[in-house]
C-alpha cells in the first residue's frame, strides 16, 4: 500500500448512518461521485482499489435491515459476512445478537473500513482477507449483500452457496435486482425500498429483496460443484 488506509478513510469519508439502517453509523464518502470517479490514475497513484467499502450499497442495506428486524435469524449463531465491504451487514448481525461474526473481503482496504466502522458502533467482529469461495466455513449463517453484479463472480458463488446451504448453513442474500441473481435458486424473505446514491445507481430508490438460498439435492450440487462431497 502507498498510503495508510485508516488515515485515507478518515480524511475522505464522514461518519453517517445509511438511510435504510439509521441504527448504524459508517465512514461513508460524503461526495460519493467525486470519490468514485477516482478509480483510475488518482487511485492507482495511492494504491487504492475501487472503494466499494465507502458506500452503503442497496443489497447490504436491505440485508442489514432484515437482520435487525429479524434478530432470531442470527441470535446466538456464528455468522460470516461475505464480501463485507464497509462491514454494515456484519455490524447489524452483532447488534442483533450473533454469538460471533467474521467479516470477509479480499480488498485489503476493506479491513481498515470494517475496523473503523466496528469501532464507531462499539461492536467487535473478526476479519479475514482470504478468498473463501469454494471453501468450508465455520459459520451457521452466511450473509451476502449485493454480490451478483458480475457473471464470473456469480458463476463461482452459486455452487458454493448451494453447497453451504446443503451443509445446513443459512445463506441469506440481499439484492437490488442485479443482472446475475440466480432467482431460480432462491426463496423470498422480504423486500424493501432502499434509498441509494444516484451517482452510483440508476435511480434514487432501489427495490431490494432479501432471499434465502434454497437447499439443493446433493445430485444437483455434484453437477454444479464437482468436488468431494462429504
Amino acid at each position: 500500500m502507498k498510503t495508510d488506509p485508516q488515515a485515507f478513510i478518515r480524511a475522505n469519508t464522514s461518519l453517517m448512518p445509511p438511510p435504510h439502517v439509521p441504527e448504524i453509523s459508517l465512514h461513508l464518502a460524503s461526495e460519493a461521485h467525486e470519490l468514485w470517479l477516482k478509480t483510475e490514475e488518482e487511485l492507482e497513484a495511492i494504491g487504492l482499489p475501487p472503494p466499494f467499502w465507502a458506500f452503503a450499497w442497496a443489497g447490504g442495506q436491505g440485508l442489514a435491515r432484515y437482520v435487525l428486524d429479524h434478530p432470531e435469524t442470527v441470535r446466538g449463531k456464528r455468522v460470516l459476512d461475505f464480501a463485507s465491504g464497509s462491514g454494515l451487514v456484519g455490524i447489524a448481525a452483532v447488534m442483533a445478537g450473533a454469538r460471533e461474526v467474521m467479516a470477509s473481503d479480499i480488498d485489503p482496504w476493506a479491513e481498515a473500513a470494517v475496523r473503523l466502522n466496528a469501532e464507531a458502533n462499539r461492536v467487535s467482529l473478526g476479519f479475514t482477507g482470504a478468498d473463501l469461495i469454494g471453501q468450508a466455513v465455520d459459520a451457521d449463517v452466511v450473509l451476502a449483500g449485493d454480490v451478483f453484479y458480475d457473471r464470473a463472480f456469480a458463476d463461482a458463488l452459486v455452487p458454493w452457496f448451494a453447497k453451504l446451504a446443503a451443509d445446513g448453513k443459512r445463506v441469506l442474500v440481499g439484492d437490488p435486482g442485479r443482472s446475475y441473481l440466480p432467482r431460480d435458486r432462491l426463496e423470498f424473505c422480504a423486500v424493501y425500498e432502499v434509498p441509494v446514491t444516484r451517482a452510483l445507481e440508476d435511480s434514487e430508490i432501489k427495490k431490494t429483496t432479501v432471499w434465502r438460498f434454497a437447499i439443493s439435492t446433493r445430485h444437483e450440487i455434484s453437477k454444479m460443484f464437482p468436488t468431494n462431497l462429504t
